[in-house]
C-alpha cells in the first residue's frame, strides 16, 4: 500500500526555499505576524525561547529542530520576560551573513539556521491542515544534516538547483514529520495514522481512491464497528471519514487536471467517479467552478 504520508508531501511540492543564520546576544525578543507559509529552523549554539501564537513556548537548545508547516504569528527571544520588538524580516540587519537580535557587539550567545519555502499546491491550506502547528524535535541529528545541505544547496547556482532543493525539503518534511509522536500532535494526518486501526483505513482510502468506500467497508478493514471507526476517525483525524476522503480525491483531480495530460472520464475513474458529468458536477461542488473553467485559470497563471 501507499504512504499516505509521503504522498501527501509529494502533492503539496515544495519548492524556493529561502535560508539564513539567525543570532542573537543580550536580551532580545523579536515579534513576527503570521507568514502563512511553511518555516524551518534548527539551533546551531546556545538557546532560545520560541512562544507560537495558540502554542505553548519551548524552549530551544543545541540541536534542536523546529517546523511551521504554516507559520503562525510568533515570538523569538533571549527570555520569556524580555520585551518585544516588531521586525520585517525583509529589512532585518544582515552582518557577516547573519541577522542579528539584541547586543549588536560580541559573539553570539544563541545561533540558529532558519529558512522557508512555498507549497506549490493548490490544496495547500487542505493538506497542511492536515499537519501539525508546531513540530519541535531534540535531538536529531539527520535533521540538523538535512537543514545545512537545505542551506548549501540554497545559496549556490548550480544546475538542477530548484530540483535539488524540491527534493531536500520533501525529505526534510518527511523524516520530521514521521518523528513526530502523532498521539501529542493536533488532529490530523500523524494522529491518524499514530492509530493503528485507523491507519489501515487511511491506507486503502490512499491506495484505492476509486473505490466507492462506505463507512462501513472501511470500518470492517480497520477491524471495529461503523459507530466506533466514524467516532474514532472523526475525532483523531479532525474530518469524518468520507469528507477526508472526498476531500483526497479532489486533490488528487486538481493535480490530474494540472498535468493536462489526463481526459475527464480517466480522471473521473481515478478518483472514484462513475462519469466525467458526475465528477464535474462534485468538483464543482467542491471548487466552486467546473473542471474546464479550473484549467483555464491554470493556464492563466502558467
Amino acid at each position: 500500500m501507499v504512504d499516505p504520508l509521503a504522498e501527501i508531501i509529494g502533492l503539496l511540492k515544495p519548492r524556493a526555499v529561502f535560508s539564513k543564520v539567525i543570532s542573537g546576544a543580550g536580551s532580545w525578543a523579536v515579534r513576527y505576524s503570521a507568514f502563512g507559509e511553511p518555516s524551518f529552523c534548527t539551533m546551531l549554539d546556545g538557546e532560545c525561547i520560541l512562544a507560537v501564537d495558540g502554542q505553548e513556548p519551548v524552549a530551544l537548545m543545541a540541536g534542536d529542530f523546529v517546523l511551521l508547516p504554516a507559520t503562525p504569528g510568533f515570538t523569538l527571544s533571549s527570555s520569556i520576560t524580555a520585551l518585544p520588538v516588531f521586525k520585517d524580516p525583509a529589512s532585518a540587519e544582515v552582518r557577516d551573513d547573519e541577522v542579528r537580535h539584541g547586543r549588536a557587539d560580541g559573539p553570539p550567545e544563541a545561533r540558529m539556521l532558519g529558512g522557508y519555502f512555498a507549497f506549490d499546491s493548490p490544496d495547500a491550506k487542505l493538506l497542511v491542515s492536515l499537519l501539525p502547528t508546531l513540530l519541535h524535535l531534540r535531538g536529531v541529528e539527520r535533521l540538523t544534516v538535512l537543514v545545512q545541505l537545505v542551506r548549501g544547496e540554497s545559496i549556490e547556482q548550480r544546475p538542477g538547483r530548484d530540483l535539488v532543493l524540491g527534493r531536500l525539503v520533501e525529505v526534510l518534511l518527511i523524516e520530521a514529520l514521521r518523528l513526530t509522536s502523532g498521539n501529542e500532535a493536533s488532529p490530523g494526518l500523524l494522529r491518524g495514522l499514530a492509530d493503528p486501526r485507523l491507519r489501515i483505513a487511511l491506507r486503502y482510502m490512499h491506495s484505492d481512491p476509486a473505490v466507492a468506500w462506505t463507512v462501513k467497508e472501511l470500518a470492517h478493514k480497520a477491524a471495529l464497528s461503523r459507530s466506533a471507526f466514524f467516532e474514532r476517525f472523526s475525532r483523531e483525524v479532525g474530518l469524518a471519514p468520507m469528507e477526508y476522503l472526498h476531500a483526497w480525491r479532489m486533490a488528487l483531480a486538481k493535480n490530474l487536471l494540472r498535468q493536462n495530460k489526463v481526459s475527464l472520464n480517466d480522471i473521473a475513474a481515478k478518483v472514484g467517479y462513475g462519469s466525467a458529468s458526475s465528477f464535474s458536477t462534485a468538483f464543482s461542488r467542491h471548487v466552486g467552478v467546473a473542471p474546464s473553467a479550473y484549467l483555464c485559470e491554470i493556464s492563466q497563471q502558467q
